[in-house]
């Protein structure tokens, strides 16, 4: 098939979808939710998320320390710090449907190539282009909830999206010790990361296949738009025209920032303390990882609903309060019930502070900006990424525990809460 060939299967599938929509009485919208839900359950959830499973794996065989452990997670998040700088400038030139599609390619072809690692510089790399695709391929999809929904429904538009992670981390936490289990003793995460990085290119194909930029493209109104009100809201032109104006947006991306810090230091190291530290087998600890991921498909829908309904700074405190909670329980090596009880609050609000953000950084400023406006607060984010990881495994590596690294958690939750409550509400609500 050439190339004009499956660009024309490509346009008449989607006239296809279109008007059996329009026939069922549907929006279109949600078909994009439901490709933005794949994107980052293939982009974060098997591009990520999942390192924190592999990782004990990984480590042993290719006899690495905590510290270059976390090493490999900041390098994933160095790369995606990079992405998401020049991502809203990649939109511009690709457009978002084409973006998220070859963004997609790069992460899985880097997992595939993630599989053949037998030294730790060759993975660090590696992984470095995962996060890179990870990153270009998250904020278009984000971005998409500006363009496709009015803003009172974007917090549940944005929650749903992100809960693709946590299909990944229920996936992973069920799969993976099972292809451990049949495969030999050294091989299983390489065969995990193959099969992984070869379901990635395949949802990139099916992201192709169903994205579309914005609903004009295809005659729709934004979702949520049946009311003359809801749709000039949505339409006006509000905002500064540079983002960099705004200083909303450097405090957005600070408490964006304390997320990306305390979230990655329990994502990554969860599973390692309670294999390492709490004598638990992989297979329990993929079971109670799969646990959080079940709980966390749930979190971005309730939370961004919460935060629709009762607004963008209740959900944000609401959200944090629950994770400092469970970096206290994790921490303190209390009674095996406070276990159990740190992994249920986690993944009960796992990802909704990216819907949350997201929904709230769009009030801020106008739809064509909102790319641009997102991975600029990503980007400040990232950097808490690239530093949680790397700074906990040196303080596991100098304590011998990773409480220490949990209990700080803890304390930046406490400043991001205080944070989160001097947030005023956007003037163009």
């Amino acid at each position: 098939m050439s190339s004009l060939q499956f660009d024309e299967f490509i346009v008449k599938f989607t006239m296809f979808l279109i008007d059996s929509f329009i026939k069922l009485g549907f929006h279109y919208g949600w078909i994009i939710v439901l490709s933005g839900v794949l994107g980052i359950f293939a982009c974060l959830g098997l591009g990520r998320f999942a390192l924190g499973m592999l990782l004990p794996s990984v480590g042993e065989a290719l006899n690495l320390s905590y510290t270059q452990m976390g090493l490999i997670s900041t390098g994933n998040f160095i790369g995606y710090l990079f992405a998401v700088l020049i991502a809203g400038i990649l939109i511009k030139h690709l457009g978002t449907r084409r973006l998220i599609f070859y963004a997609l390619l790069i992460v899985g072809i880097t997992l595939i190539l993630s599989s053949l690692a037998n030294e730790f510089r060759y993975l660090l790399f590696v992984y470095t282009l995962t996060g890179f695709g990870s990153g270009v391929s998250n904020i278009p999809i984000m971005a998409l909830i500006s363009s496709w929904f009015v803003s009172r429904l974007r917090g549940l538009a944005a929650g749903i999206i992100v809960s693709g992670s946590g299909f990944a981390i229920l996936m992973t936490g069920t799969l993976l010790p099972i292809i451990n289990r049949v495969s030999e003793p050294a091989e299983g995460w390489r065969i995990s990361w193959l099969i992984l990085g070869v379901t990635v290119i395949f949802i990139a194909f099916i992201c192709l296949l169903l994205i579309r930029d914005k609903p004009e493209d295809i005659g729709f109104k934004q979702a949520g738009a049946a009311e003359r009100q809801d749709f000039k809201l949505a339409k006006e032109d509000y905002g500064e025209k540079s983002i960099y104006k705004k200083g909303i947006i450097y405090y957005l991306g600070i408490i964006y920032f304390f997320f990306g810090y305390t979230y990655v230091i329990y994502t990554t190291f969860a599973v390692t303390v309670l294999i390492v530290e709490r004598g638990f087998s992989e297979q329990l600890a993929g079971w109670l990882w799969a646990i959080i991921g079940f709980l966390s498909i749930f979190s971005g829908p309730l939370f961004g609903s919460f935060s629709d309904k009762y607004g963008r700074k209740a959900g944000l405190i609401a959200v944090f309060s629950f994770q400092l909670i469970a970096y206290l329980f994790i921490a303190m090596k209390l009674p095996i019930i406070f276990l159990y009880l740190s992994i249920g609050l986690f993944g009960i609000v796992a990802f909704s502070i990216p819907a949350i953000m997201a929904a709230t950084v769009y009030e801020y400023v106008k739809p064509k900006l909102a790319a641009s406006a997102f991975g600029f607060v990503t980007f400040i984010f990232g950097i808490g990424q690239i530093i949680g990881p790397a700074v906990a495994g040196s303080l596991a590596d100098f304590t011998g525990s990773f409480s220490s690294s949990f209990f700080m958690a803890s304390a930046c939750n406490g400043i991001a809460i205080l944070l989160c409550s001097r947030l005023k509400k956007s003037q163009n609500l």
